[in-house]
């Protein structure tokens, strides 16, 4: 299996090289298309299932028959470098999900490995051991590189999937770069394909482009709703757990689906947030319906209109 998906992609790497140096359009994402349709066609292969990771939210579960897959790529980006935490928040709670999903079938637990990009990273800041560990992340089991070139990451992240060492790999790019497109990412999808591995690729402020993955998230940030006491009152002031509005952008759904997330650390699981501080977007499916905040121009809070205005000569 991993040495058929190697060949795949020299073959489909070399017909790519051939159609730049003759100028003609590239035959070989057609031809993967259509391979990987005759694959799931073959008697027997539809047998085997796809291994997935739950998120344990049924919507969102449902949205991605079953779960997320470990073996293979999944997208998460955020709009801006200002949303960077939450997107980076919700691919390390993901990671602590494996964890655990391990840790609970008594499987030993691999490394997770992170690869940051230099200028998020200036912008955007370091992976913190403590807050990992608060995260539900064991720190020892967690690895972090940063390579200067974009070149020297995807190598690490294709050597780092051929090697089977970890549980996951954590890719962050920033932005939409050129030397990152649709041959890149399907080269990645095929090394996790073959390795069985997943592969979450973390784009920080970057726009919707083609790629390989199965899914991919947007993340924002979303208020942190209050602890409840043991007697179900709230304490006044109380800061809940971290909060994400995570929006299915690309999945086998025709409509994307928008919901609220919130993540217990200790238990390591999320829990659905009624979106009632969410309505959803035209064409999207809410997982649950609430009623609709008024515009920011009509709250109580809007700036209030100008006073008399005063025309003065022009100085001469």
């Amino acid at each position: 299996m991993a040495e058929a998906a190697v060949a795949r992609e020299t073959f489909f790497a070399l017909r790519e090289t051939i159609a730049r140096l003759e100028g003609r359009p590239i035959p070989a994402l057609a031809a993967a298309a259509r391979e990987t349709l005759a694959e799931k066609a073959r008697p027997g292969s539809a047998g085997v299932a796809q291994p997935l990771l739950a998120t344990g939210v049924d919507d969102l579960d449902a949205a991605m028959q079953g779960g997320v897959p470990l073996d293979g790529l999944t997208e998460v980006r955020s709009l801006g470098l200002r949303d960077a935490g939450a997107a980076s928040g919700f691919t390390l709670a993901l990671a602590a999900r494996l964890h655990a999903q391990a840790a609970g079938t008594g499987a030993a637990i691999s490394p997770v490995l992170w690869i940051g990009d230099t200028v998020a990273t200036m912008e955007a800041g370091l992976p913190y051991a403590i807050g990992i560990g608060d995260f539900g992340l064991e720190p020892a089991a967690f690895l972090q590189a940063s390579p200067r070139k974009l070149e020297d990451a995807l190598w690490l992240a294709e050597a780092a999937l051929a090697s089977a060492a970890f549980a996951v790999v954590i890719l962050e790019v920033r932005g939409n770069p050129a030397r990152f497109g649709l041959t890149e990412s399907r080269r990645l999808a095929l090394r996790a394909k073959a390795a069985e591995r997943p592969l979450f690729l973390l784009r920080q402020g970057g726009e919707e482009e083609a790629s390989s993955a199965l899914f991919r998230f947007s993340v924002e940030p979303a208020p942190a709703q209050a602890r409840p006491l043991p007697d179900g009152s709230v304490l006044g002031g109380s800061i809940g757990h971290p909060a994400f509005r995570l929006t299915l952008e690309k999945s086998r759904n025709p409509a994307p689906l928008s919901i609220t997330l919130e993540w217990n650390a200790h238990d390591r699981r999320f829990a659905l947030v009624p979106d009632a501080q969410h309505p959803a977007l035209p064409g999207e499916h809410a997982a649950h319906s609430g009623a609709d905040l008024s515009a920011s121009a009509h709250r109580p809070d809007r700036p209030q209109a100008l006073g008399p205005v005063l025309a003065f000569d022009r100085p001469a």
